[in-house]
């Protein structure tokens, strides 16, 4: 398999050591276990000849020529956390350069691979619209409101389609190269995965910050505010639209806009992440904590719980210890 790192000015440094790590440990495993299929050549290529990192350090990158066809291209995160520097970022001349460049790697045959801000570039592009993904759960609201079109379902780690794949946030970047290993073979992915103590997720929801993702909208804010507050009394559409001086439909499309979901589905997340709370430091039995989120019994909160985040009550607490 034929895989091109697409390195750009400013990247994530852990993203691309991952990348690189995971490729060359399935490599050596492939060798010594499996008389060296599959092989992974994997090349850093740029479309600049000098390119740093995050961090300040020179990355070697080879130059894009026309004899390069690879089955794979996988872009890393730029280093822009925000979107108050992610913006300006897309803009850049390098950064459009490299739109341009995937587009003919596409064109050409080659699948597309994107984790965390690195889903960004490959929106940019057009490829995704109209097709799911996923990206970095912070950015979601962002990504959003920039690329309208695209299916965006941030609770994801990995979204395949038929242009590639997209993963989730930072550390997703792994994620994405044992599922890239795991297509070529399932037991070398699994040596890989054991020797580096990871699997792949297949879930972003459980290290999801609701408060984090209403604050890119001033009435989604006030929403959050007034939900924690109502959390054991209950949710109702027209009581809050009412105390926010907004209309119920306002408040609908608002909350599908900027977090892609009804205000109902949010307000279970706030219930989610207070009861998570409550079951690492309260003492509480898990009757009195689906008391304290409004529910009438345990047993509604364990399959929210288990439907949310894909793990049962015990492994909640085992998780938090």
């Amino acid at each position: 398999m034929r895989i091109s790192v697409l390195a750009l000015d400013g990247l994530f440094d852990t993203g691309l050591a991952v990348i690189l790590d995971a490729f060359s440990l399935a490599n050596n495993f492939s060798a010594r276990k499996m008389g060296g299929t599959p092989h992974f050549d994997v090349s850093i290529v740029g479309v600049r000849r000098k390119v740093r990192s995050g961090q300040g350090m020179p990355i070697p990158v080879q130059p894009i020529t026309p004899d390069l066809k690879p089955d794979w291209v996988i872009i890393p995160a730029l280093g822009t956390g925000t979107p108050e520097r992610l913006v300006p970022a897309l803009e850049r001349p390098d950064v459009r350069k490299a739109k341009d460049q995937i587009l003919k790697w596409h064109a050409g045959g080659a699948l597309i691979a994107a984790s965390c801000i690195g889903t960004f570039l490959v929106a940019e592009t057009g490829l995704l619209d109209h097709r799911e993904a996923t990206t970095t759960w912070w950015l979601g609201p962002l990504f959003r409101q920039r690329y309208p079109n695209v299916l965006l379902d941030e609770s994801r780690m990995l979204v395949p389609t038929e242009v590639g794949v997209t993963a989730g946030a930072a550390m997703g970047h792994l994620d994405l190269v044992l599922w890239l290993i795991r297509k070529a073979s399932p037991e070398l992915a699994s040596v890989v995965s054991r020797y580096l103590l990871a699997d792949i997720r297949s879930s972003q929801a459980p290290y999801i910050i609701p408060n984090h993702l209403a604050q890119a909208d001033p009435l989604i804010l006030r929403f959050e505010r007034w939900a924690r507050d109502n959390l054991k009394t209950g949710f109702s559409l027209q009581e809050v639209a009412s105390t926010l001086a907004t209309s119920t439909r306002s408040l609908q499309r608002r909350c599908q806009d900027v977090l892609g979901k009804s205000p109902l589905a949010y307000f279970q997340d706030l219930r989610v992440e207070h009861a998570q709370s409550l079951l690492h430091g309260s003492g509480l039995d898990l009757e009195a904590i689906a008391a304290e989120v409004g529910y009438a019994d345990g047993a509604t909160l364990r399959t929210l719980l288990r439907d949310r985040l894909g793990r049962g009550v015990r492994e909640l607490r085992a998780d938090l210890r």
